[in-house]
């Protein structure tokens, strides 16, 4: 199974800088701990200085990592304590290309959140007691990724979100 965390970086920040990332390198622990066979990409730990990028790299690694979540990943997970706008365009590209989308965000009400997640934890102690209790682990292996393309086509067949 391959993990994609896809979260907050610079939010709504007008000036260079971003949010802490320490929340990922939790998340890829955790993830580890309970799918010990799994693949976990975190953009950041690879491009940990991308602010520093020219534009052209930067962009190829943007637009790398989308495509990474609409072709190479089985799930999403993202983290969004607040709105991000580059993580809700990962969202989009997993949730319609049939992976597998839990988000871990008090925003519960949002459009992107509620219509885009498979399963969504109100907070991150919500998501790490599901994976240490095994429940997201069963959640997941009920779930078909990747089996169907999601669209305006086919809503009637897609399931509603779980939310904790």
């Amino acid at each position: 199974m391959k993990f994609f965390i896809a979260g907050i970086m610079q939010g709504s920040k007008q000036e260079s800088s971003i949010h802490s990332q320490s929340y990922r390198a939790e998340i890829t622990r955790a993830l580890q701990q309970a799918f010990p066979d799994a693949e976990v990409y975190d953009p950041f730990a690879q491009h940990n200085n991308s602010l520093g990028y020219t534009h052209e790299e930067g962009k190829r690694v943007f637009l790398t990592h989308n495509r990474m979540c609409s072709t190479d990943v089985d799930v999403l997970i993202a983290f969004l304590p607040e709105a991000s706008m580059g993580g809700a365009i990962e969202i989009w590209e997993a949730w319609q290309n049939g992976a597998v989308v839990v988000t871990i965000s008090p925003m519960t009400v949002n459009w992107v959140v509620k219509f885009l997640s498979d399963v969504v934890y109100s907070t991150p102690e919500k998501f790490y007691n599901a994976l240490n209790d095994g429940s997201l682990a069963k959640f997941l292996a009920n779930q078909n990724s990747r089996a169907i393309k999601r669209s305006l086509d086919n809503l009637s067949e897609q399931s509603q979100p779980v939310f904790f």
